[in-house]
C-alpha cells in the first residue's frame, strides 16, 4: 500500500527509535481496510501522535481511521468516545486497541478556520464541553482531575527549569497552590466525564452545524477542569479573564472559584511546557498573561 505518512508522524516516530513502524503500519491500514471494508484515502496533516487518515464505509459513509503511533495507547480516548456515545465528540465507530486503531466519524474543519470571532469561540466551546459532561462513578478506569493537578504539580517546578525559567516564581507559586486546592476539591460523587483539551482546533464542524471534540485526553473530574482551559485559550485576545471566568460560570452554573484556578493551573503549565519544546510564540503569550496577573 501507498500510504502517505505526515511529516510530523515521520518525525515523532524516528525521533523515538521506531523507524520499524513506519514499514509496519501499511500492512496494519491494509488488514484493518480488508476487515472493516473501508477504502482508504489521504491523510490528515497536523498532529504527530497518530497517523489519521480518511476513509468510507462501504455504504459510502465518510469516516476516519486513526492508528496511534508507539508510545500512543488509543485505549483511553475509545473509553471516552464509548463513553460519550456521539455527544459532544466524534462518533466511535469501530475499534482494535490491539493494533492502536480507531474508526471515528468524519468531522469538518475546525472551529478555528471556520468561527472569525474568537470571543464566540468560548461560547461554543462552552456548549460542546457541556454536551460531552455526564456522571461517570470510580468505577470507570479514567485518572481523576486529582490525579491530574498532583502529576503536574509533581512536573512543573522540574519543567520550569528545564524550560529556563521562562515564568516568574510567583507564578509557578501561584499554579502550585491552585493544584492543591483542585486536588482536595475532587468529589468521586460529583464527577464527570471531561475532555481535558477544549480548544478551537480540537472541535471540528459536525453535519448538523453544530461542533464535536476530537482526541480527548479523558478524566473523571469537576466540569471546571474543562472550562479552565477556555479560559486559557486566544492568550492574545486581550479581554478580561475575570468577566470571560464569569460568563462561563453563569452559563454552567459551575463555581467561579474553581474554573479560574483551573484556568490558573491549564495558563502555566501549558506556558511552561510549550517554552520547553520551542512552541512558540503561545508559550511566551501565555506565561506573559500569567506574569501579569501575578505582578
Amino acid at each position: 500500500m501507498n500510504l502517505d505518512i505526515p511529516d510530523q508522524v515521520r518525525k515523532k516516530v524516528i525521533t523515538d527509535g521506531n523507524e520499524s513502524w513506519l514499514d509496519e503500519v501499511p500492512g496494519v491500514v491494509d488488514s484493518l481496510a480488508q476487515e472493516w471494508s473501508l477504502v482508504i484515502g489521504s491523510s490528515f496533516a497536523g498532529g504527530h501522535a497518530a497517523l489519521v487518515v480518511e476513509v468510507t464505509l462501504a455504504d459510502g459513509t465518510p469516516a476516519v481511521l486513526k492508528i496511534g503511533v508507539p508510545g500512543h495507547d488509543v485505549g483511553r480516548e475509545a473509553m471516552v468516545l464509548r463513553l460519550a456515545n456521539g455527544g459532544g465528540c466524534a462518533r466511535l465507530l469501530g475499534e482494535d486497541v490491539g493494533r492502536q486503531a480507531l474508526l471515528l466519524e468524519r468531522l469538518g474543519a475546525p472551529m478555528y478556520d471556520i468561527v472569525a470571532d474568537r470571543a464566540r469561540r468560548h461560547d461554543l466551546l462552552c456548549e460542546v464541553a457541556v454536551r460531552l459532561w455526564r456522571p461517570v462513578g470510580p468505577d470507570i478506569d479514567l485518572p481523576t482531575g486529582a490525579m491530574l493537578a498532583e502529576r503536574y504539580a509533581d512536573r512543573l517546578p522540574r519543567l520550569w527549569e528545564q524550560a529556563g525559567r521562562p515564568c516568574s516564581p510567583a507564578t509557578v507559586a501561584d499554579a502550585l497552590n491552585c493544584m492543591h486546592r483542585r486536588r482536595l476539591a475532587h468529589d468521586d460523587r460529583s464527577a464527570v466525564l471531561v475532555h481535558g483539551d477544549i480548544h478551537e482546533m480540537n472541535a471540528l464542524r459536525a453535519s448538523d452545524g453544530s461542533y464535536k471534540l476530537i482526541d480527548p485526553a479523558g478524566l473523571r473530574a469537576e466540569p471546571a477542569c474543562d472550562l479552565g482551559t477556555i479560559v486559557r485559550c486566544t492568550p492574545d485576545l486581550g479581554d478580561d479573564l475575570w468577566a470571560r471566568t464569569e460568563q462561563l460560570a453563569s452559563r454552567t452554573g459551575v463555581d467561579a472559584t474553581a474554573i479560574w484556578e483551573w484556568g490558573t493551573i491549564h495558563r502555566v503549565f501549558s506556558g511552561v511546557y510549550a517554552c520547553s519544546i520551542g512552541f512558540q510564540p503561545f508559550g511566551d503569550l501565555l506565561l506573559a498573561e500569567a506574569d501579569r496577573l501575578t505582578a
